[in-house]
């Protein structure tokens, strides 16, 4: 992880107050990470809470017998990984990777604990994102389903760009093939059909979106019901104070 002196923009830690968040920043380093960067491996211990910031995006992965990891859920600027609500450092259960190269915040899990017990704002905080990260577990199960691989391909690239404001996503055919746990032939036939009605264009290493508004109609509304729930939870979390 490389050190460097500011990063840019967290939801998450826009929500508090400049006090809470002095607080909680004094204990963070900044560093840049690298697309494919490992941040935990299974059973890896959690020793320390990365939060991504500006267009910097991970996501974590369950990997199956035959070897196949699938995505179970997208972390970007909204967000953070590792130790959210545990107590301590616990072990990782999935493979936590950089999809997008960025700046993130990394605090130790000892610093982060102590942030909440100073600053009932901030234990409210991640009480509230973590709730927010079941609803995405919840919406993603139901989403893999249900829905067919078009409406799926559709809504992860629509929240690639909506996560890291870019409209190109690091992202081979291979990868997402991966990553929706579908066959590479399956994936390409999607990127195909939405590179012939002008939503998509693939490049080396990369697929970059051409139309947000036309394949955000080609998506099922998991995005919506996710980021709807984002908003009522943590945009409530000074409720009581009003």
């Amino acid at each position: 992880m490389a050190q460097t002196a500011v990063a840019p923009r967290s939801d998450l830690l826009d929500v508090l107050r400049p006090e809470e968040r002095a607080l909680f920043e004094q204990y963070c380093t900044n560093g840049w990470m690298k697309s494919g960067s490992v941040i935990y491996q299974p059973g890896d211990t959690v020793e320390f809470c990365y939060l991504p910031t500006g267009s910097a995006l991970s996501s974590f992965f369950v990997e199956l017998d035959d070897g196949t990891a699938v995505e179970t859920i997208l972390v970007g600027r909204e967000g953070a990984l590792g130790g959210i609500v545990s107590q301590g450092t616990l072990p990782s259960y999935a493979r936590a990777n950089v999809l997008h190269e960025g700046l993130f915040r990394r605090i130790a899990m000892r610093d982060l604990e102590a942030a909440k017990r100073a600053s009932p704002a901030i234990a409210n905080l991640f009480a509230r994102y973590a709730d927010c990260v079941m609803a995405q577990v919840f919406q993603s199960i139901a989403c893999n389903a249900v829905h067919t691989i078009e409406h799926r391909a559709a809504k992860w690239l629509g929240a690639a760009i909506e996560r890291t404001g870019r409209t190109d996503v690091a992202m081979t055919q291979e990868q997402l093939a991966s990553m929706m746990g579908i066959g590479r032939s399956y994936a390409s036939r999607v990127l195909q059909r939405f590179k012939r009605d002008g939503l998509v264009r693939t490049r080396r290493g990369g697929i970059e979106v051409l139309d947000p508004d036309g394949l955000r109609g080609r998506a099922c509304s998991c995005n919506d019901q996710v980021n709807a729930h984002f908003d009522q939870v943590l945009g409530g979390v000074y409720a009581s104070a009003r």
